[in-house]
């Protein structure tokens, strides 16, 4: 192959790269409206730039808590909550799952430690339906997109899902359905991260260098993930508001009752972006029509069948536990949905 074809693929993969950045379609966005509907620019534009300052705020407390948080070593900490009895173990699973400052690709060696270790299913699987659904910067970024009530609803949910999942899987497990759950060959981690049984969490990290250099590489590669798709979250929830009729959400996923928690439910499976996206999407559908019970089966249902989440469950266990992941995950988010429309 000659250097000049060489350098012609380079160029065409870092343009497929570059197109398919969430950087490129927030750029994409005002530039359509401009040449089809130019009327709506500035109200589109000044609508999304709105949003986004006003939750700036929430971003600097989010980056900061979650560097801290990997610079301290928070990983041994949460890795401690797999140690004495299984109850214990499924309560502190389900808890520390909302805390756990992984990236998608950290969950698989962290899960895959666990489960070599012995760890019982019922408290990794606590762990999984809690981790996806909430973390401290999403917890931040839905509280400033969807208000706090909705924020402590959704980490509420999280934990309640983690322990009901646990003790389900327990009970199912006593009666022999999850003999030898772990696939022959679990997929290795990605080299992403540290392993979270070494050391211990030091929360005076200021004091290492090593870890003031973890603490800046994690503020300044969260700052720019967290600015990069809220960005892009908050120019299509100018562009939902603007151009989606609120008569065809209401229809679909307004009003009291099962049917449009259930819709939502099995629509948010597909559709979810991720966790710092959906809260302004769901804030342009509340605004349209969608009930507050169907948004919260929305965004639990998407979380726990986003891609990562089950790629995570995917490429260490069966498919029977694979199956029953996603059915807690989906009846879950129902139950969440209907008990959520029912206290707000």
């Amino acid at each position: 192959m000659s250097d000049a074809t060489r350098l012609n693929l380079s160029l065409m993969d870092r343009a497929k790269l570059t197109l398919g950045t969430p950087w490129t379609v927030t750029f994409l966005v005002p530039v359509a409206v401009a040449v089809l509907d130019p009327l709506n620019l500035i109200p589109i534009i000044t609508f999304a730039v709105s949003a986004l300052l006003g939750t700036l705020p929430y971003i600097a407390f989010a980056v900061v808590l979650i560097a801290g948080l990997k610079a301290a070593g928070a990983e041994a900490m949460i890795a401690q909550a797999f140690q004495g009895r299984e109850n214990r173990m499924i309560v502190l699973a389900a808890v520390f799952g909302g805390l756990a400052p992984f990236c998608s690709c950290e969950v698989i060696p962290f899960i895959a430690g666990l489960l070599a270790l012995g760890a019982p299913l019922a408290a990794v699987m606590a762990f999984w339906l809690s981790s996806p659904l909430i973390d401290p910067p999403s917890l931040l970024i839905t509280a400033a997109a969807l208000g706090w009530p909705f924020a402590t609803g959704k980490a509420v949910a999280a934990v309640m899902l983690g322990l009901a999942g646990g003790f389900a899987i327990k009970a199912m497990s006593r009666a022999g359905l999850f003999a030898n759950p772990l696939k022959l060959q679990p997929a290795k981690g990605c080299g992403c991260g540290p392993n979270p049984f070494d050391g211990k969490a030091v929360w005076a990290f200021w004091k290492e260098p090593a870890r003031r250099t973890v603490f800046r590489q994690e503020f300044t590669t969260n700052a720019a993930f967290l600015i990069k798709w809220l960005s892009l979250a908050y120019a299509l929830e100018a562009l939902l508001v603007t151009y989606v009729p609120a008569e065809l959400i209401a229809g679909l996923v307004g009003g009291e009752g099962v049917l449009p928690i259930g819709i939502a439910a099995l629509v948010g499976m597909p559709a979810y972006l991720n966790s710092y996206v959906a809260p302004a999407l769901l804030a342009g559908l509340i605004e349209q029509g969608m009930s507050n019970g169907a948004a919260m089966a929305f965004m639990i249902s998407g979380a726990v069948s986003s891609i990562p989440a089950m790629a995570a469950v995917w490429s260490l266990v069966k498919a029977r536990v694979f199956a029953a992941y996603i059915g807690l995950g989906l009846t879950g988010a129902v139950l969440s949905g209907i008990i959520f429309s029912a206290i707000i």
